[in-house]
């Protein structure tokens, strides 16, 4: 086959064909493709765009192009929970526990973070001793033995999409619906589950902003994962505001911690509910999500999820003390400088911006702006406040945990709108109570 020739046939608006697309997915992840010709498809496929037999190849090629994980040997439905992302979402830290307490098989592979705060892994790599590293058959054996097993995705799942990501993240190819969705289902159908739930995140805290856009996302995803033989479905959620008052690695830990002693704040409780109910209805252990929801809820007030997750960190050489300290004291540890940010006026939260939380919480330390970085697991930020919440002046709005403290007085000014450059306010203060937006907005796939 000829690069050239599929470069011009899609600039031109044509259909590839799988024989095609297979191809220089294969090529280009042998190193037999050069970046610019692969940078010229990419910008051909942004422009003209995929339609759906052509998305589904280019993700079936990226899965195919590096290991593809068989659960088949774990008995029962193992169930999958993405999130395309979001400022504090620490929901697979609650529903693994909550899914898996109600005899869902959770094996999940989930990845490092790059931007506000750490992924899944950086967060749980916070509790001293954690290993996010288990050989394949350690692996298998722990979702055998307690239903769960959280690990770091492996560099051989889907290599085609990470070497294809990297060249999209800096040739402004990535707001492509079919180059976001195989990049994600790539992944999410290598890691060999039986059936998956994707969070899609809309808002000023998202990658997707429109929540039309995020559900065009979303049932592309779900046609991509049925067409695959995985249920899939898909749940838009509103991520205008920071999700929890934690936003952080080892803050965000704690505050999953404490939902699932049911202690924490209502949505983190309230999508987590939603989130858990349709695993546990997807993995056979339930008739309906409703009662499904119903179940997690049971495991959450019994204290058996949060049992769950003692035993998953346990189980992977994690340390309890500080939990157990915790749970006796209230404290979780922090870094070593804080500032506050303070109320100026009396009223109403009328909004929060999510964007500038995300990025005060990595300056802080507690993300990457490239992925050499190191991550501080106890910087971040700690909300007192959430939209609709009354103020008054002099109130606490947040508290601002760092190891630098210059990196930390000049974020807090940016947070509080006073530094050069700075564009407002994170915490808009008004004198009427806004209305609040609905957190789930809708469910694709049911």
């Amino acid at each position: 086959m000829n690069m050239n020739e599929i470069i011009i046939k899609k600039r031109n608006g044509g259909k590839l064909t799988e024989e095609e697309i297979r191809w220089f997915v294969s090529e280009y992840t042998a190193g037999n493709i050069p970046d610019y010709q692969a940078s010229a498809l990419l910008m051909a496929i942004y422009f003209s765009k995929m339609d759906e037999e052509e998305t589904f190849a280019l993700t079936d090629a990226m899965r195919t192009s590096g290991d593809v994980v068989d659960l088949s040997a774990i008995k029962g439905i193992k169930v999958d929970k993405h999130s395309t992302g979001g400022v504090g979402d620490k929901v697979t830290l609650v529903v693994g526990p909550l899914a898996a307490a109600c005899g869902v098989p959770i094996a999940k592979m989930s990845g490092r973070g790059l931007g506000f705060t750490g992924g899944t892994v950086d967060k749980l790599e916070s509790i001293p001793g954690f290993k996010t590293t288990l050989e394949p058959e350690e692996f298998y054996k722990q979702v055998e033995d307690i239903g769960i097993a959280i690990i770091g995705q492996s560099g051989h799942i889907a290599p085609a999409d990470k070497k294809l990501y990297a060249l999209r993240d800096v040739t402004g190819t990535i707001e492509n619906l079919s180059l976001i969705s195989s990049s994600i289902m790539s992944k999410k159908l290598a890691a060999g589950s039986d059936a998956i739930i994707l969070d899609v995140k809309c808002g000023k805290g998202a990658f997707m902003e429109n929540q039309e856009k995020a559900e065009e996302l979303a049932a592309r995803m779900c046609k991509i994962g049925n067409a695959a033989g995985k249920r899939t479905v898909a749940v838009i959620t509103d991520m205008n505001q920071p999700l929890g008052r934690a936003v952080g690695n080892s803050l965000e830990v704690f505050e999953a911690y404490d939902t699932l002693k049911g202690q924490g704040p209502a949505d983190i409780t309230e999508i987590s509910l939603h989130i858990a109910g349709i695993m546990i209805y997807l993995g056979g252990k339930a008739d309906t999500p409703e009662e499904g929801a119903a179940k997690a809820k049971e495991a959450m007030e019994t204290g058996t999820a949060l049992a769950k997750f003692r035993e998953l960190v346990v189980a992977q050489g994690g340390s309890l003390e500080m939990f157990d300290y915790h749970d006796a004291s209230g404290s979780v540890p922090v870094a070593d400088y804080q500032e506050e940010l303070i109320a100026d006026r009396d009223g109403y939260i009328a909004s929060i911006d999510a964007q500038m939380i995300g990025l005060c919480s990595q300056r802080t330390g507690a993300g990457r702006k490239v992925k050499e970085d190191d991550i501080d697991p106890f910087a971040g930020v700690l909300l007192f406040k959430k939209v609709g919440d009354e103020v008054k002046k002099g109130d606490r709005l947040a508290m601002f945990y760092s190891s630098e403290e210059k990196k930390l007085k000049d974020t807090v000014l940016e947070a509080g709108g006073k530094e050069n450059g700075a564009e407002g306010e994170a915490f808009v203060i008004s004198a009427k109570k806004p209305e609040i937006p609905a957190l789930i907005k809708t469910t694709i796939g049911l």
